[in-house]
């Protein structure tokens, strides 16, 4: 039996799940084995507050899943932050469904501003391109001071400052707006066989980039 899920923007009342959001970034990065710039609750409900927040619930009200929208560079930028799905709940296709109306309501909010993003995982890789979003080089990105700063409390930082903020374990995403002006993209309908080796492209590129780039970290330390 499918379970069906309310995934919808955030609101006041939604500031009662963000300990509980917070806790579930961080453990969930804790065994992916990857780096994270850490959140607070106290920014968790601000986000929220601001109405920059989608979460998905479940129909007893128990919070499934959560993404938020940043806004950098004067909101020439925007950034799809935080993407968590309750471990519960895993297995719905909830990632995807929660980052395409968090995609939708920046699209909303800031349709001039350039969407990006910042991933070391192959499944939001693949869900971002299914967004329009594109692998770029860090320059590309927002050059706004406080958005790297956000990164000093990733496990990878030193990584990032070592190359001058131009690469890292992390992919560069960006989707454009300017490029649907002349044409829409193109939907393609994947078959589950077609899905599977693009995702697998993703995975082998991001496990090629961490070992290239920490046998580099770990070459200096030595």
């Amino acid at each position: 039996m499918q379970t069906e899920f309310i995934i919808r923007e955030a609101v006041a009342e939604d500031t009662k799940h963000a300990q509980t959001i917070v806790l579930e970034i961080e453990e969930s990065a804790k065994i992916r084995g990857t780096g994270i710039a850490k959140r607070t609750p106290e920014y968790v409900c601000k986000k929220i507050e601001e109405g920059k927040a989608v979460i998905a619930l479940s129909k007893a009200g128990e919070w499934a899943g959560f993404c938020y929208i940043e806004a950098w560079g004067g909101k020439s930028f925007v950034a799809n932050s935080g993407l968590i799905v309750n471990r519960a709940f895993r297995g719905h296709g909830l990632a995807k469904k929660i980052k395409a109306a968090t995609f939708n309501l920046s699209r909303k909010k800031f349709p001039d501003a350039k969407i990006f993003g910042l991933t070391t995982g192959a499944a939001v890789m693949k869900i971002n391109s299914d967004l329009g979003y594109k692998p770029v080089i860090y320059s590309e990105l927002t050059q706004d001071e406080q958005f790297w700063k956000g990164c000093s409390s990733c496990v990878n930082y030193e990584i990032l400052t070592s190359k001058d903020r131009q690469a890292c374990i992390c992919t560069a995403m960006l989707y454009n707006p300017k490029w649907e002006q002349n044409q829409k993209p193109k939907r393609t309908q994947w078959k589950k066989r077609e899905l599977n080796k693009d995702l697998s492209l993703f995975e082998r590129w991001v496990h090629f980039k961490k070992s290239v780039l920490l046998k580099s970290k770990s070459k200096k330390n030595g």
